[in-house]
């Protein structure tokens, strides 16, 4: 069972790094510190002081840099693969009990790729706001990203079922609009 929800902890953080890299990068290393998570052999080192500093220092610059017009959108584009890389390494960070070939298996299928999977969302819907508002209204975006990764962090930690099905729903939900979209495509006036 540790096993099973240290999988769904390492899922549901992955998905925040989709929001913000850093975010779920620090909640990790002050729950670790709390005595709050227990990180996989070989991954302690996010939770020592040195790995605390970097990750606070990098969130505040990633926070502040999303704020600043046209900056938020190249920012998208550094952290594309580095969201997809977070995700692997937490999800990595947290597996319990697994043979590293599994883990790292997983971790890279699931937590990279569910990493991939938020952060296209959100490149997308920001670049959809920067088209249609000249970018005014991606400070209110930055914002709700930055609140989903943070909730989502903090209840992967707390509710890990909870933020997986959650996850899930979203993912069937956005499959199933896809697939809609495919089979009724919107007619052009």
């Amino acid at each position: 069972m540790e096993t099973f929800l240290s999988f769904l902890i390492g899922l549901g953080l992955s998905a925040a790094c989709g929001f913000r890299v850093f975010v779920p990068l620090l909640v990790v290393s002050i729950a670790s510190r709390t005595g709050h998570l227990h990180l996989s052999p070989g991954f302690q080192w996010m939770g020592s002081d040195a790995a605390l500093i970097a990750f606070a220092t990098a969130t505040v610059l990633e926070i502040a840099g999303y704020y600043i017009p046209w900056v938020d959108n190249l920012l998208d584009t550094i952290s594309s693969p580095a969201a997809v890389i977070a995700g692997t390494v937490v999800a990595a960070s947290v597996a319990a009990d697994m043979s590293p070939f599994l883990k790292w298996t997983l971790a890279a299928i699931a937590g990279g790729g569910i990493a991939g999977i938020v952060q296209g969302a959100t490149v997308l819907t920001r670049g959809g706001s920067s088209a249609g508002t000249g970018g005014l209204a991606n400070p209110v975006l930055a914002t709700a990203e930055l609140g989903g990764s943070l909730i989502t962090s903090i209840l992967s930690l707390v509710m890990p079922v909870l933020v997986a099905l959650v996850i899930g729903g979203l993912l069937i939900f956005a499959a199933w609009r896809v697939l809609q979209r495919r089979v009724h495509p919107p007619t052009k006036v």
